[in-house]
């Protein structure tokens, strides 16, 4: 496995619509990321970050190119095939999308529940909700946290099974400076011990100094692709547990 690219994507075309509504967005998209790199995606809006996001994330289905996550073609996967390879990916959104009648600890529960696990799953939550700095919050509803609370409780619930491939859009948009920034590092604790790789699509100039690399996204077209800060000078991750 650790020779196996976590992301392999060959001359990748995507559309929207059919007929005369036909929209190219993204245009022969050739990348390749390894296991455990932090990687981010910049570039206007509506240049194709989300829509290649969701490719990856096995939310849209590719139809024209190569698409694999861990040596797994996506392109052409059957619908419950796809439902497999979204088991490994761990999801934030920009949007916390957390459930107003659930607490803190269930919303981050429902990543386990997709993967049959036991009552165990209680202390999973507790324990990576505490590992992001929420320990006292455990049993509170949305309504009863801040914006950057309920965004580590998204966070929480992306990381708690362990996924090989974790995909993030904007995750620090509605975040102020000093709680983006603790965040965006919180997550870069966490996932680099377990050589986890992250994909991130953002405007956030401010948190582009924790990547491995970085992509410019513009026109449906990757633009560029250099190494980032931590490649640059050969860093080491910067927290440990």
């Amino acid at each position: 496995m650790q020779n196996v690219p976590a992301v392999a994507i060959r001359n990748l075309n995507f559309f929207y619509g059919a007929g005369d509504l036909r929209k190219q967005v993204l245009f022969d998209i050739n990348l390749t990321i390894d296991p455990g790199q932090i990687v981010i995606v910049t570039g206007p809006s509506g240049s194709g970050k989300t829509t290649l996001l969701t490719l990856l994330g096995a939310l849209r289905t590719a139809t024209d190119g190569s698409l694999q996550v861990f040596g797994q073609e996506l392109v052409g996967l059957s619908a419950q095939d796809l439902v497999a390879v979204r088991r490994n990916i761990g999801f934030i959104f920009q949007a916390h999308n957390l459930f107003a009648s659930l607490t803190a600890r269930q919303n981050v529960m429902l990543a386990l529940d997709l993967h049959g696990a036991t009552a165990a799953r209680r202390e999973q939550a507790a324990n990576m909700l505490t590992a992001l700095g929420l320990g006292e919050r455990i049993d509170y509803l949305p309504q009863a946290l801040s914006g950057g609370q309920k965004q580590r409780v998204a966070i929480a619930r992306a990381l708690v099974h362990r996924p090989q491939l974790v995909l993030a859009d904007e995750p620090t948009a509605a975040l102020d400076k000093k709680t983006g920034r603790e965040v965006v590092e919180r997550m870069q604790r966490l996932v680099k011990e377990k050589g986890t790789t992250i994909l991130m699509v953002t405007h956030d100039n401010r948190i582009l100094d924790i990547a491995d690399r970085l992509i410019e996204l513009v026109d449906g077209s990757i633009e560029r692709d250099r190494p980032g800060v931590a490649t640059a000078q050969n860093q080491e991750p910067f927290f440990m547990l």
